[in-house]
């Protein structure tokens, strides 16, 4: 039965003896439950029976007196002689002290053990309950409660002027005078010609490869994320109630293309946008997501590249004899909601490269290669610098995309074009993969990305990662990469977690340290010659040696020879790897920037040779 009532299902004696066997489970006196049972999910279910059992002479009024049951905070609403609350589990009932001359019907209530009979306000008297002032049972009417309730007194007094002289005869009665005025206001009142709208609130679809995975929306207050059913993992929680999901935030713009785009907040940014990394789509319609094209590989870079040069043909933007500005020219492409959104500080644009060759920006197109120009202000030199270290990076046995250099048209100096790792590989590739990076992984904003460690990078990852010792042998090589090659830009941004799953799957199959992008060596750069490291590992971020690696192995459970192989086998390619690497002959380049990449090279060497040396003096 599960609820057991002495007096009126139980006797008293039977009820006591059970509940001493441990059969019963006692609620409050004269009121049982199984021992065995969800008293809390039982109170809610039975809670105007059990009102009905405590306080006979009081009747179900407010929002309960809609609803006859609970209200959805777990509250029942009661009016009687008194005031006074009683709790019991979940179950709250909360009751006032009801009017002079109430006007009470009856209802039928059939909750599972039978029908039974319980009186409740009228419409006219839970008309007037809703417009009661510092009242907790008015609030238990909502607004559309409410506007529920005026259409029944309407209907049933012929118009709003015989509705509102009916209840003012009751307000009368009771000398509610205040709750029939405002009762009569609402009555009366004319609809409005149309509903009032905040124009900043947002209804957005957040769709996955294509396939929606959730609603997000923001009411001029708050950020809420709701998910849908969708047949593959969860890739979106929102941590904080009320706060955009650390995912979303990670996949918006920084730096230079958060100048461009001129958004004024987090809203804005999406509302102008429909296209972001790791294959998310946002937007506000499901038609407007169904005509956004898939990033799919159609072609890899390596076909188009020989030796480090980009051998296709850039249809992109240039500078003219009008336009003279290149990173303006650049910006236009982004006035285009379907251009996909780039985070990072680096000026880059989203390119597609065609089974032809061409690579043009990614505007109606898939987007597959990420477009990094040349700097300015002593910067036009990154992208040869930026190719350095991630040709060295391949070479070394780090996991890295193809990149090539291409020649600019109008004199500027070579850009670097990479391919993205993170999206299928071909139009029958139904994988699901997305790029998580670690600031979203530890829930830290953007601008914390230095604010970390790589002891806490190795936390994160080894409860994620599906083959954590793999992925910490990445985690120490990758720390160790980015001192030899003077990194110190690999802060959280600049590190992620790929994950993969396939089709109909509930859970990632792959999860694993991402490759590496990103990588350059900022100590040949004008301002940045004593560079730092951007994570501290072993409280250091400078002066790095062996022991500091083996420290920050050991923190993440590595043994010291499985440190100490790792590392062996990175300095040993390295060596080789700086030796063997040149710039592609056939590239237009300065005097300026063939000695910014030898100064680039000779610090890896010294860098290696110190790291040999350290070693020496350990084995002696």
């Amino acid at each position: 039965m599960g609820l057991y009532l002495v007096g009126e299902t139980m006797d008293k004696a039977k009820a006591h003896y059970q509940a001493g066997a441990g059969k019963l489970l006692q609620l409050m006196r004269g009121i049982y439950l199984d021992a065995d049972d969800n008293a809390d999910e039982l109170v809610q279910r039975y809670a105007v029976r059990i009102a009905r059992y405590l306080y006979p002479k009081a009747y179900l009024s407010a929002g309960s007196a809609v609803l006859l049951a609970p209200t959805r905070d777990g509250r029942l609403y009661l009016s009687g002689r008194r005031i006074q609350r009683t709790r019991l589990r979940t179950l709250e009932i909360v009751q006032n002290k009801a009017p002079a001359q109430p006007s009470v019907g009856e209802a039928v209530v059939n909750d599972g053990l039978g029908e039974f009979r319980v009186p409740v306000s009228s419409i006219r008297q839970r008309f007037l309950e809703a417009f009661r002032l510092r009242s907790e049972h008015a609030s238990s009417i909502d607004a559309n409660m409410r506007a529920a309730i005026a259409g029944r007194l309407v209907g049933e007094f012929g118009s709003p002027r015989g509705a509102a002289d009916a209840t003012w005869a009751l307000a009368r009665e009771n000398q509610w005078y205040r709750e029939g005025e405002a009762a009569e206001r609402y009555l009366m009142q004319k609809p409005a010609a149309a509903a009032a709208k905040n124009e900043a609130a947002l209804d957005l679809i957040v769709a996955w490869h294509g396939n929606p995975i959730g609603q997000l929306t923001h009411d001029g207050f708050k950020w809420r994320w709701q998910p849908v059913e969708f047949a593959g993992p969860p890739l979106i929680r929102q941590i904080v109630p009320g706060k955009l999901p650390p995912f979303i935030v990670s996949l918006l713009p920084e730096g230079w293309l958060e100048e461009v785009l001129d958004d004024k907040d987090e809203r804005s940014t999406l509302r102008s946008g429909k296209r972001y990394m790791s294959n998310i789509t946002i937007a506000e319609s499901q038609a407007e997501l169904a005509a956004l094209p898939s990033d799919i590989l159609l072609t890899r870079l390596e076909r188009f590249s020989d030796g480090g040069l980009f051998m296709g043909r850039y249809n992109g933007p240039g500078r003219t004899d009008i336009e003279t500005s290149f990173e303006r020219n650049l910006a236009r492409i982004y006035a285009n909601a379907d251009t996909p959104r780039l985070s990072g500080v680096q000026i880059k644009a989203p390119m597609f490269l065609d089974t032809d060759g061409t690579v043009s920006p990614s505007i109606g197109k898939p987007f597959t290669h990420i477009f990094k120009p040349a700097g300015t202000g002593g910067y036009e030199n990154l992208p040869l610098v930026e190719w350095t270290a991630m040709t060295l990076g391949r070479s070394a046995g780090i996991a890295a995309p193809a990149v090539a250099l291409i020649p600019m048209p109008d004199g500027m100096p070579p850009a670097l074009l990479v391919e993205r790792f993170d999206i299928r590989e071909s139009t029958d590739d139904k994988r699901l993969l997305a790029l998580e990076d670690l600031c979203c992984v530890l829930d830290v904003s953007a601008d914390a990305k230095y604010d970390s460690t790589m002891e806490r990078v190795a936390r994160a990852v080894r409860p994620l990662s599906t083959d954590p010792k793999s992925d910490l042998l990445i985690v120490i090589r990758r720390a160790l990469f980015a001192w030899l090659i003077a990194d110190g830009d690999m802060h959280l941004k600049n590190l992620a977690l790929l994950k993969i799953a396939e089709p109909r799957s509930h859970e990632f199959r792959s999860v694993h340290m991402a490759p590496l992008y990103d990588a350059v060596t900022t100590r040949v750069f004008p301002n940045l010659k004593h560079d730092r490291m951007a994570l501290k590992l072993n409280g250091r971020d400078d002066g790095l040696r062996r022991a500091d690696f083996r420290a920050l192995a050991a923190n993440a459970g590595l043994t010291g020879l499985e440190a100490d192989a790792a590392i062996d086998h990175l300095l040993n390619s390295m060596k080789g790897a700086v030796d063997r690497i040149a710039l592609p002959g056939k590239i237009a380049r300065s005097a300026d920037a063939n000695k910014v990449v030898a100064e680039m090279l000779e610090l890896c060497l010294n860098r290696i040779r110190a790291f040999d040396n350290d070693a020496g003096r350990r084995a002696s």
